[in-house]
């Protein structure tokens, strides 16, 4: 899971954030190690089908729609032939639909068709990028249709794909992003995907601007030792647990209120 690729990210975006070189290298490693990307749709695809999948598939993917997606991660995919996923929240790419509040330079409307046309599968990542589990049904809704119906119309085909905000969800949350037509969606957990975990939550891991490049290629291996790794699986675990009691708490109060649960 990438979010910017940049050199001078901003300090919302810095953390996690990677740099043009440290992604090539990265990109590298992958196709010298005989890993094949596939997106997003082909891995749910083929889970729910059995079709077959590449020796040593891989999710390459990226969240929000940063600006650097196009002017940096697009040319080293489309040399090494790599296949990749974008979420973006529509509400904050520039253009028509831009509602603010995004943390760095944004993808244009004009880079996202593109980068679908490269081949990359655009995916939804709600519209103005909040945390899902924490919205009532209503606005919930809103989040998640209004971005699809955006990406519909601009893209001319409804995206299949969804990745939650944040990482986190609830089964309210994955219900919703089902409702509304996607076919699967991905978190964070920062551990690696498998079949049993649900086509709705879907794991990933984080890739971060200290990531080195022998931290990377153990956590593609699946040997998790690096100390980014075992923070951010760390922080995951605990801070679901925290989302969840505050979830608790909003819905008694709406309850006791009268209001939607």
């Amino acid at each position: 899971m990438y979010h910017a690729v940049a050199h001078r990210p901003a300090a919302a975006t810095h953390a996690l954030s990677v740099s043009p070189g440290a992604f090539a290298e990265q990109m590298e490693l992958l196709g010298a190690r005989g890993f094949t990307p596939v997106s997003t749709a082909r891995l749910g695809d083929a889970w729910r089908t059995g079709a077959p999948l590449p020796d040593r598939p891989v999710l390459i993917t990226f969240d929000d729609g940063y600006e650097g997606v196009h002017r940096y991660a697009l040319p080293v995919l489309a040399s090494l032939g790599f296949a990749a996923t974008l979420f973006v929240s529509t509400g904050w790419l520039r253009g028509a639909y831009d509602e603010g509040g995004a943390q760095d330079t944004m993808l244009d409307w004009e880079q996202v068709r593109e980068l679908s046309a490269a081949g990359t599968e655009i995916g939804g990542h709600s519209h103005t990028h909040p945390q899902l589990d924490q919205l009532d049904n209503r606005r919930l809704g809103h989040e998640i249709r209004h971005c699809r119906e955006i990406l519909a119309a601009e893209l001319g085909a409804p995206p299949v794909s969804f990745a939650y905000p944040y990482g986190y969800s609830s089964r309210r949350v994955r219900h919703a992003v089902r409702a509304a037509g996607f076919a699967q969606s991905l978190a964070v957990g920062n551990a690696r995907a498998r079949r049993s975990q649900g086509p709705y939550a879907l794991e990933r891991i984080t890739v971060r601007r200290g990531t080195g490049t022998e931290e990377f290629g153990r956590l593609v291996e699946g040997r998790y030792t690096g100390r980014h790794f075992a923070r951010d699986h760390a922080l995951t675990k605990g801070y679901a647990l925290v989302r969840g009691a505050r979830r608790a708490v909003r819905a008694a109060g709406r309850a006791a209120r009268g209001g939607p649960v």
